[in-house]
């Protein structure tokens, strides 16, 4: 049994918020990794760190976990310098260092590729997500690692379902496990049923050193995913639980409700829930 988080009893009012959240965050982060199967004995896991809020959470979080977890795994903590003009790797690696992390600090040629192949009036993210993943199962497999964590929370597993039912006419989220297409890595999101303001306030609250990525577009309001995380931001305002439900429905799918023509024949109201697909052989990164 994944450990869910254990009650630490404290007179501090500041402390005791502070351990009840991760007591909170732990119990999220058992339970994905109990439900997807997301970590086994002997795992050697390389732990993207960009330096934003969502990889130092689950860095930190992972190794809170992995000191009562019923099986042994290693954590391996990389950072990849992109490029971008501006980008403080220097207090990534410092934070890393001074906590005792094992850490790795390596460069990628992605502002200069990107720069390079980007059609006039596109965005960077496509492009530079795919570079960024290349990079990553390339550091991985030469570190030994045979599983890459990634800091998405439920936040960005909904934005991805809406992203694609909104723009490319698909019923498509992320998996929480998925082997990559390489064949010698899996992906892993442990943060699958954390959600992004607590992650916000954890950060805040265990004063991590939050460094942008210095990306052009990490900020650009006009992109699809900032007004798909504005829209649902509004919704969840004016109906709470919008969200809580969104992320349900990725695990009760009525595929005999669905239009699809030419499909296997399925019974109206059966369920095909689309995160635990991750568990079995599944989609392909890359495919």
């Amino acid at each position: 049994m994944w450990p869910r988080g254990r009650a630490t009893p404290t007179t501090d009012r500041g402390v005791g918020d502070l351990e009840h959240l991760e007591r909170r965050l732990t119990t999220r982060l058992g339970r994905a990794i109990g439900d997807f199967g997301l970590i086994g004995a002997g795992d050697r896991i390389l732990v993207g760190v960009s330096g934003g809020k969502d990889s130092w959470t689950l860095l930190h979080l992972l190794r809170l976990i992995r000191r009562r977890a019923p099986v042994a795994f290693d954590l391996v903590a990389l950072n990849v310098d992109q490029g971008f003009p501006g980008f403080r790797a220097d207090l990534v690696e410092e934070y890393l260092a001074r906590e005792g992390y094992r850490h790795e600090m390596r460069d990628a040629r992605v502002n200069l590729t990107v720069k390079e192949k980007i059609a006039p009036g596109d965005t960077f993210c496509s492009l530079c997500a795919r570079l960024r993943r290349g990079a990553l199962y390339r550091y991985a497999a030469e570190l030994g690692c045979n599983k890459i964590a990634l800091g998405h929370h439920a936040d960005d597993f909904i934005e991805t379902l809406l992203l694609n039912l909104l723009f490319n006419g698909q019923i498509k989220a992320m998996p929480a496990r998925l082997r990559a297409s390489n064949g010698r890595q899996t992906v892993i999101r442990p943060l699958v049923y954390v959600w992004e303001d607590e992650i916000v306030e954890y950060t805040r609250a265990r004063g991590f050193p939050v460094v942008c990525c210095a990306c052009p577009g990490c900020h650009d309001p006009t992109l699809q995913r900032h007004r798909v995380k504005q829209l649902l931001r509004e919704l969840e305002r004016v109906h709470p639980g919008i969200k809580r439900s969104l992320l349900g429905a990725l695990a009760r799918v009525d595929l005999g409700s669905l239009p699809i023509p030419n499909r296997r024949s399925r019974a109206a109201g059966a369920l095909l829930p689309l995160l635990a697909t991750a568990l079995a052989a599944g989609p392909r990164v890359g495919a």
